[in-house]
């Protein structure tokens, strides 16, 4: 297993981190501090070819691999943990899901508008009773000859406020129970009988807009079924198994950034004539961090490139989503008390960090629905 990336990977990360430094981190503080979508970052990304990284070139998009992928929602979540989350929905969840399971039709209508970001997309699984137990949702979706008449609501749903597209999860046998009935449709935006909610109020992750989706007898076309009817939850499987590795590349992400801002920080605030990286305890404590931070990387560099090389990873995604991400909890809540009362502040930016880490422990699985997941591979 070789990490080294290659002459095109390279040069791909080069031009991903300048974007990130002169684009999204300028605007990260006041993303967050106003809860505002980042819409001319995501406008740029679309015209660099970044939202389009996992559509076929054929379709408009960069091909691009998995690393490659991996590689930027780390980078991105460095500076900033929504854009990071948006992205991942859009390009690795949305974009995704109709580059691999769309009929020709439906790659031919959306994947252009997706890659270029003319159209946002979004991810509708997640209900009111059904989270960790996605397969017991609920959203009926009955046979209305050639549409499918849909009621019920979704929650949480990132990149609601924007989306033009939402891949949503629906149970089309009203039998059924569990994981079997489930069906995954392109829902647009103008469907009537479909309202998006005011944004949910979060601990962090601000400039990410989440919102709740009411059907009450929406009309979609059974044209729009992605995959098969009755095997919606196989898709939503599939494509968690990679979301997990994206959200773990998202934790990893941000707590490098944390971490590169207290090394800087302890490095230039001195306390009783000398800087306070000088103190052994202080070292200690980012030795600490620096190796849970190292490990994380491993974990999720080792997902993405068995993804990448088409091999089983589901074990290893479910490894790296709850390492990582327990791991950026850990270490933005250390940072912020290595700047000790500065950290507690809005005046810098580890209190943010700290905050967006959180929720990577709970969606895309709880962290404790990834430790069964393992579980479940180790002992088969």
């Amino acid at each position: 297993m070789d990490f080294t990336l290659n002459e095109e990977q390279e040069l791909f990360l080069e031009m991903v981190r300048k974007f990130t430094r002169n684009e999204v981190a300028a605007a990260a503080e006041g993303v967050d501090r106003e809860h505002r979508f980042p819409r001319e970052t995501i406008a740029k990304m679309g015209e660099l070819g970044l939202l389009g990284l996992t559509i076929p070139e054929e379709y408009g998009g960069s091909g691009g691999d998995y690393l490659s992928y991996v590689l930027m929602i780390e980078e991105l979540a460095k500076v900033c943990a929504s854009t990071a989350v948006i992205v991942a929905v859009h390009t690795g969840l949305a974009c995704t899901s109709i580059a691999c399971f769309g009929t020709e039709a439906q790659r031919e209508k959306y994947l252009a508008p997706l890659a270029a970001g003319e159209i946002i997309g979004a991810y509708a699984l997640t209900e009111p009773n059904a989270g960790s137990d996605a397969a017991s949702l609920t959203l009926m979706a009955s046979d209305e000859g050639e549409y499918w008449r849909l009621n019920g609501n979704k929650v949480f749903i990132t990149n609601a406020s924007e989306a033009g597209l939402f891949i949503t999860f629906v149970r089309t046998d009203p039998a059924s129970r569990g994981a079997e009935g489930i069906t995954c449709l392109i829902v647009e935006r103008d469907t009537p009988g479909m309202t998006v909610s005011r944004p949910v109020e979060k601990m962090g992750l601000n400039g990410s807009v989440t919102c709740e989706l009411h059907f009450d007898n929406a009309l979609v076309p059974k044209e729009n079924v992605l995959g098969d009817v009755g095997q919606g939850f196989k898709v939503a499987m599939q494509l968690l198994d990679g979301g997990r590795i994206a959200i773990a590349a998202q934790g990893l992400g941000i707590a490098e950034g944390a971490l590169e801002y207290a090394l800087r920080y302890i490095r230039q605030r001195e306390q009783f004539g000398r800087p306070i990286a000088a103190n052994q305890g202080i070292q200690w404590m980012v030795a600490d961090l620096a190796t849970e931070v190292d490990a994380a990387r491993l974990l999720v560099y080792r997902a993405a490139w068995l993804k990448t090389m088409g091999k089983p990873h589901g074990k290893e995604a479910a490894m790296a989503k709850k390492f990582a991400t327990d791991t950026a909890m850990r270490v933005t809540s250390d940072c912020v008390q290595l700047l000790g009362g500065y950290g507690y502040t809005r005046e810098y930016p580890v209190e943010r960090y700290m905050r967006d880490a959180k929720v990577t422990q709970i969606y895309e699985g709880t962290n404790q629905v990834q430790q069964m997941v393992i579980a479940r591979h180790l002992l088969r």
